[in-house]
């Protein structure tokens, strides 16, 4: 069965560096001799993109966004895109596995949520140029390798994500108080249904999982996303479905049972219920 080529961290170093899970990289460097081009592919980690002059093509999850000035794309790791930046664009790329944020506070990993669930970030210059300002020092304490380089790159990577959310009028989420564990429990549970999702898609199965009763699941999801967990649930399973339909050759069938489905005529009643089209039609009428 053809798969989605997957992008790991470990093709994109040169060479050993001590992080080891963790890559910055000056993208005028990168586009000294010729233009980035990278096919359909699906990455095994996160993905920042930020660029201050730029020109070229982003596809993420099929969906084209205009490539230009002063804007931070973030991806999350299983997201497909394909990418083309002229030469002569200028920024950073950033690309770290879950495993960097392993030991880091539930703080940083709530930020980095936050920060994941929007895809394009587009700023004025002057608001760029402050979101931006802790990639410099990143940067510095990545190629230096100072002694504690690495919590340095931690704090200031944490400080891009407030500004982040700040520069774009987001609500930064609260890091103490009561509002803490239901937002540990939204995080623990996306988590979980990116990874778990073929084998299981009932609400019941990840409160189990949780620790949870279906109602509390329930009253969280609504409360961080404005939508039932049954409703989360089935917009993951719609995206992995055309993730795998427009991303590989493989039948539906095929397609179906990956994704855990051992009725196929089942499937497809599913994915037209929510599309409005079967999953050969999708496929053949996307453009």
């Amino acid at each position: 069965m053809e798969k989605i080529p997957i992008a790991r961290l470990d093709h994109f170093q040169k060479e050993p560096h001590l992080l080891g899970n963790f890559i910055i990289r000056d993208i005028a460097q990168l586009l000294e001799k010729i233009p980035l081009v990278q096919e359909l592919h699906r990455h095994d980690f996160y993905f920042i993109l930020a660029l201050e002059q730029a020109a070229g093509q982003h596809h993420i999850d099929f969906t084209p966004y205009p490539v230009g000035n002063h804007c931070v794309f973030f991806m999350r790791p299983g997201q497909v895109h394909d990418l083309t930046l002229d030469q002569g664009s200028t920024g950073f790329v950033i690309q770290f596995t879950s495993d960097f944020f392993d030991n880091c506070s539930m703080d940083s990993r709530l930020l980095l949520r936050s920060c994941s669930n929007t895809t394009l970030y587009s700023f004025d210059p002057a608001s760029y140029a402050n979101v931006t300002k802790p990639l410099h020092a990143i940067l510095d304490e990545f190629s230096a390798e100072r002694p504690g380089h690495e919590k340095m790159i931690k704090a200031q990577l944490d400080i891009f994500l407030i500004q982040l959310l700040r520069q774009q009028q987001a609500k930064v989420p609260k890091l103490k108080g009561p509002d803490l564990y239901p937002r540990e429990r939204l995080e623990a549970f996306l988590e979980l249904l990116e990874t778990h999702l073929a084998a299981h898609k009932k609400v019941s199965d990840y409160a189990e999982l949780l620790h949870l009763s279906a109602y509390q699941l329930n009253a969280i999801t609504k409360s961080g996303l404005g939508k039932t967990c049954r409703e989360v649930i089935n917009d993951q399973i719609i995206l992995e479905s055309k993730r795998r339909l427009l991303a590989t050759s493989n039948q539906v069938k095929e397609i179906a049972h990956q994704l855990g489905y051992h009725d196929v005529s089942y499937f497809i009643r599913f994915f037209k219920k929510h599309v409005g089209q079967s999953p050969e039609a999708y496929r053949q009428n996307f453009t």
